[in-house]
């Protein structure tokens, strides 16, 4: 595994924005800070993100990417109703993570109030993934409303995140699990 100086300079930033956007907030960090942590040159920035947004935007794919890849496998390879409960573990262990600062897709449409913008627009196009996959696993459950239930799993998703930052992670993820039956058994 190469060390971090090792990579590409595109990687160190996005890696570099990862941690400080996510910990410290987007519009909190500027692009020197950026360039500074990245040990990259002004330039180089520039060179691979027109702005600090583009880089924003590569930040929250990489996100997007993390959790497509946890929760794909996991809907591909169970049957329903068992995935749907693993992914919501997933999620809960996920919160339980030291360092967790909720969801990194809310946190930055936060910062983003205007809905064009392309920020929020990849913020959409992840929150409709979700949808999308609960949709799909609640059909091929035989669920009554998978429409409504994915709506209602979607915001429990977004509780999830919320409640994994502010609460007691233990009693979150016990809450989360019971209202993920409850919702899934169309209860």
């Amino acid at each position: 595994m190469k060390s971090e100086g090792e990579l590409p300079p595109r990687e160190r930033l996005v890696r570099a924005a990862s941690r400080l956007f996510y910990y410290e907030g987007v519009r909190a960090i500027g692009v020197e800070r950026l360039i500074a942590e990245a040990g990259v040159t002004k330039a180089t920035f520039y060179r691979h993100f027109a702005s600090k947004d583009d880089l924003v935007v590569a930040y929250l794919l990489t996100k997007d990417a993390y959790y497509k890849e946890v929760a794909e496998p996991l809907a591909a390879a169970h049957p329903p109703a068992e995935a749907i409960d693993l992914i919501f573990e997933a999620i809960a262990e996920h919160a339980r993570e030291r360092g967790f600062r909720g969801s990194p897709f809310m946190n930055a449409a936060a910062e983003y109030p205007d809905a064009d913008h392309p920020v929020r627009g990849l913020v959409a196009s992840h929150r409709e993934w979700i949808r999308s996959l609960f949709r799909e696993l609640l059909t091929r459950l035989g669920h009554t409303d998978p429409e409504s239930a994915a709506g209602a799993l979607l915001m429990l998703y977004d509780g999830a995140m919320a409640a994994g930052y502010l609460d007691d992670s233990t009693a979150a993820h016990k809450t989360l699990l019971n209202a993920v039956q409850l919702i899934r058994s169309g209860g």
